[in-house]
């Protein structure tokens, strides 16, 4: 029984083969079309997209083209070609805006373009792409029941430009203990926050931004060291007027002393 059932199982994935080999080899465009569509209803997405792809010119213009970009396009998306199905569903909303998959194409070519963001060391020029067609997507169908996930791509790719805006702001950090250029990392950070003002990073980048200027003050020249350590002190009271209770107060703490102790050198001077 065993036996008989394992020649059966293999006369039909040998018939399966040649009818799609048949397909491949044949000229004709509706056979072709039909065999790719058997072949995606089954899952075979790769073999679905070559019978389609030889067809599409010839479908140009007729009735079943809106039909077989759709599924040329999501066969694309389901080999997780993320460029070729961002691209390709962008096409198809093109052509097709009275579509009824008009929606889904919309956003499952954003989608893609989500799948394209590289992780936030990189540069974020496919990040920001994503963001922009999701939220085309979103302002188009606020009523959409893709709207969650929408929604949810969006604020990991908006972390994800958040984390790489402070990292860089921190790099500026950095390299000022190198070349004593503290001015910048105060700057990168100020705009940071201006930025991303519920950002997780708001509390480490306030404690940041004091200890730069902290440092821009101690290594200044004399004629300018009063002024900074004047500067310093306002960064620190708008460090503890928001985080008090911060992990970075003790040492906050510590560099403010030193402040008011070298500002008492110009108190006794008066």
């Amino acid at each position: 029984m065993r036996k008989f059932l394992y020649i059966i199982l293999t006369c039909t994935f040998l018939s399966s083969c040649s009818e799609y080999q048949k397909a491949l080899k044949t000229t004709d465009i509706g056979t072709k079309f039909k065999e790719g569509e058997k072949q995606y209803d089954a899952g075979k997405f790769e073999k679905a997209n070559k019978l389609f792809a030889a067809i599409v010119p010839s479908y140009r213009g007729k009735p079943q083209a809106e039909k077989l970009m759709y599924l040329y396009s999501k066969t694309f998306y389901e080999m997780e070609e993320w460029y070729l199905a961002s691209y390709q569903f962008e096409r198809f909303v093109g052509a097709y805006p009275n579509s009824e998959k008009l929606e889904e194409a919309s956003f499952l070519g954003a989608k893609s373009a989500y799948n394209l963001a590289p992780v936030y060391t990189k540069e974020q020029h496919e990040t920001r792409d994503a963001l922009d067609k999701l939220q085309a997507f979103i302002n188009a169908y606020p009523q959409s029941e893709y709207l969650p996930e929408a929604n949810q791509l969006v604020k990991e790719l908006d972390f994800k430009l958040e984390r790489k805006a402070f990292e860089i702001a921190k790099q500026y950090n950095a390299i000022a203990g190198y070349t004593g250029d503290y001015t910048a990392p105060i700057k990168a950070m100020e705009d940071f926050i201006f930025n991303f003002p519920a950002s997780k990073y708001r509390e480490e980048a306030f404690f940041i931004k004091f200890d730069s200027a902290y440092n821009l003050a101690i290594n200044s020249v004399l004629y300018k060291r009063q002024e900074r350590l004047e500067e310093a002190i306002t960064h620190y009271l708008t460090f503890k007027k928001s985080y008090s209770g911060s992990e970075y107060m003790e040492e906050a703490n510590q560099m403010y002393e030193e402040i008011q102790s070298e500002l008492q050198n110009y108190t006794t001077k008066s």
